[in-house]
């Protein structure tokens, strides 16, 4: 991933050294579990230990040689460590190196994700509740629909997210699995032993029953857990986008000291921190669609799945964490304008509370069918030539016959629209208002 996405921390979780110490890992690990069962001498396991490391430019200079990473990489391990590394990579098979180390990285990137969905998950609560009362217009296909508050939008957003923490550990869980069973997963030259002992030292689970590489469907879920996560951010931005255009700007992105929108016209204060995750959403989507795709191996192993995770692998994580720490700064200084969200709810003149009409009528024992050509009759009317909802409503001598202007006035009140929004709350933040 090109360096303007990429986070430090998430950055060197990918780098080459990064992988190359984790296949290193788990080659030391496996020499430690058949040293435990005198499959290597103890002085040879201690030389192992105290020399293991590797030289990444070196390796790249035998691969250039051999064709092959892995034996590049043993081949610098050997380098550094003399006699003793003939005892390195006994009975294993790249993949079973390559797929652990990846399991390793993947679940340490997985972690940071973590940290970062946390982060915005507590941008979100703050927002929710900071604004819980604040009534704003509900759009439906964008049009002006029914009273809600901008709180209740956000913690719409706050579920989700929390759904997608949850999404998240369980795709950490699944993707991290070990496999040392060598080749075409028989065990031949390795005893099960071995795998057990050095996933439980490294922390994973042991892929039950593997070929010559762990089945991708795990991979597919992880990278798929990814770019839902990525549509849920688009989501919120895509609605940031629409509320700070110039004819509703309800709420805008931070805009700071010094920023400019626009290298002709001065005015500008465009919404580009959500238009950056629109756009980086897209790349996610890409990235689960090539995971589902490297499922189906031919027979026990290929490789046709290695060059898409040497790009999807670190690319996904790192605009993934990118993606999380700009949608939670953005959040964090979003810019709300409840006295504007005020003002827009009286463009449409009272339309907004037709259904509170509609049901009055009905109540009042009305048939449904005319009580809604009514409505919208004069609804129709203040579309087109303007005027106030309710005073239509009042000079109707066919509604004043079931409901009082008293009683119609008392249908037009924004509280009624907010009547349910502490058990909404309740139930999205059952750990209750932050202190």
């Amino acid at each position: 991933m090109i360096e303007r996405y990429t986070r430090p921390e998430m950055g060197v979780l990918w780098d080459q050294n990064a992988k190359y110490r984790a296949w290193l890992e788990v080659e030391l690990a496996a020499c430690r579990a058949m040293a435990a069962r005198g499959e290597i001498p103890a002085e040879a396991l201690a030389e192992i230990e105290a020399k293991a490391d590797f030289d990444a430019q070196r390796i790249a200079e035998i691969e250039a040689e051999v064709k092959h990473d892995v034996i590049a990489f043993l081949t610098s391990v050997a380098e550094h460590v003399g006699p003793a590394s003939r005892f390195i990579h006994k009975g294993l098979t790249s993949s079973d190196v390559v797929d652990t180390g990846f399991a390793l990285q993947l679940r340490r990137a997985g972690q940071l994700l973590e940290t970062g969905l946390q982060r915005l998950d507590r941008a979100l609560v703050r927002l929710a509740w900071e604004y819980k009362d604040s009534v704003m217009i509900g759009r439906s296909h964008g049009i002006h629909a029914e009273p809600i508050t901008f709180g209740l939008k956000v913690a719409v957003w706050r579920a989700e997210a929390q759904r997608n923490l949850q999404r998240l550990r369980d795709a950490i869980a699944t993707v991290s699995v070990g496999m040392l069973s060598g080749a075409v997963g028989t065990f031949a030259h390795i005893d099960p032993a071995i795998e057990a002992q050095v996933c439980a030292e490294l922390g994973l689970q042991v892929e039950p029953a593997s070929t010559q590489v762990i089945s991708r469907d795990r991979h597919a879920q992880f990278f798929s857990t990814l770019a839902v996560i990525a549509g849920s951010l688009e989501k919120i931005a895509v609605e940031i986008r629409h509320l700070q255009r110039t004819e509703v700007l309800e709420a805008e992105e931070p805009f700071s000291i010094g920023q400019k929108g626009s290298s002709a016209m001065p005015h500008k204060r465009n919404p580009i921190l959500s238009e950056n995750l629109t756009g980086l959403a897209r790349l996610m989507r890409g990235y689960a669609g090539m995971a589902l795709e490297d499922i189906a191996l031919w027979h026990e192993r290929d490789i046709s799945h290695s060059s898409v995770e040497r790009v999807i692998g670190p690319d996904a994580c790192i605009v993934l964490d990118f993606m999380l720490h700009r949608a939670s700064g953005l959040l964090e200084g979003l810019v709300v304008y409840p006295q504007r969200m005020l003002e827009n709810l009286g463009r449409t003149h009272g339309l907004i509370f037709s259904q509170r009409v509609l049901l009055a009528l009905t109540e009042k024992g009305m048939l449904r069918e005319d009580a809604y050509r009514l409505v919208q009759k004069h609804a129709m009317r203040v579309w087109e030539s303007g005027g106030e909802f309710q005073d239509l409503l009042a000079e109707d001598q066919e509604i004043g016959r079931y409901l009082s202007r008293e009683a119609l006035a008392a249908l037009f009140d924004l509280d009624y629209h907010r009547k349910a929004i502490d058990t909404i709350f309740a139930r999205v933040f059952p750990e209750g208002r932050p202190q």
